[in-house]
């Protein structure tokens, strides 16, 4: 348990970040499943759009540290490539 003012503070700053990351965190995974549900069904089109709006949530998942920025650019990268394998 935090003793000084300043760790009290700095609990309480952490429980906030939590909360927002959270919430972000969860809007990127709900994102990344519209498009993985897309292309499950073979709807390459309706898996574009999804991807279209999946990318620009987890790059800014990544530039708000919530993921690192490898693993924002691979989920976009093996997303893309499903796709692309869904118009052959």
């Amino acid at each position: 348990m935090a003793n000084t003012t300043s760790a009290k503070k700095a609990t309480r700053k952490i429980a906030r970040r939590t909360a927002v990351n959270k919430s972000r965190r969860t809007q990127m995974r709900g994102a990344v499943r519209t498009v993985e549900e897309a292309i499950k069904t073979g709807d390459r089109a309706a898996a574009a759009k999804a991807l279209a709006s999946a990318e620009p949530a987890l790059m800014r998942a990544a530039q708000r540290n919530i993921i690192h920025k490898n693993n924002a650019s691979r989920k976009v990268s093996r997303l893309t490539a499903q796709i692309a394998k869904l118009a052959q």
